[in-house]
């Protein structure tokens, strides 16, 4: 796994490689849905105050993690969700990662309501942001929410080729 990531913050592989590598290691956790529970057990507090203040039912969190682990904490804060499906048995993604580009598509196609507020670290979801009435961009460990960024013809042009291969893209504090 060392490997692997060592390979990605070089730039060799893409995002979605990392992802593979990493998740393929949830097949070998026997008690998973425990352990998963364990983990949100630890980690929801983490989960910002300015989010939880104005979280709403409807909310929809759509992120290209596992649905195995994006579903637990969901249900928890009672919102829905869109994750990559995985196959947990055989340690495979079973659709797209639901990533970048894949979550505007899939919002377009399954013909949700317009989104009134989009939020994101990442430029790498500048597609869906722009599907969005308004877009904030989260920093500083999901403690400050800006406004997303003015994105001038080269930047577009940076975030759309970051994209099409798989890389994460991360705005610069």
């Amino acid at each position: 796994m060392m490997r692997t990531l060592i390979k990605h913050k070089r730039g060799k592989i893409p995002n979605y490689q990392l992802q593979r590598k990493m998740f393929s290691y949830l097949t070998m956790i026997d008690d998973f849905d425990v352990q998963i529970e364990r983990y949100w057990d630890k980690y929801e507090s983490r989960i910002s105050d300015w989010y939880l203040a104005q979280k709403k039912p409807d909310d929809l969190i759509i992120s290209a993690s596992p649905d195995c682990i994006i579903g637990p904490i969901a249900k928890r804060l009672g919102v829905n969700y869109v994750a990559t499906e995985y196959d947990r048995e055989f340690g495979i993604f079973l659709n797209n990662l639901m990533y970048a580009k894949e979550k505007a598509k899939y919002i377009i196609d399954k013909g949700f309501p317009e989104i009134d507020n989009f939020y994101s670290d990442s430029l790498a979801d500048t597609p869906l942001a722009l599907c969005a009435e308004k877009a904030h961009l989260v920093k500083d460990k999901a403690t400050t929410v800006v406004d997303w960024p003015e994105l001038d013809e080269e930047t577009m042009k940076t975030v759309k080729k970051k994209i099409d291969t798989g890389w994460s893209v991360h705005l610069e504090e």
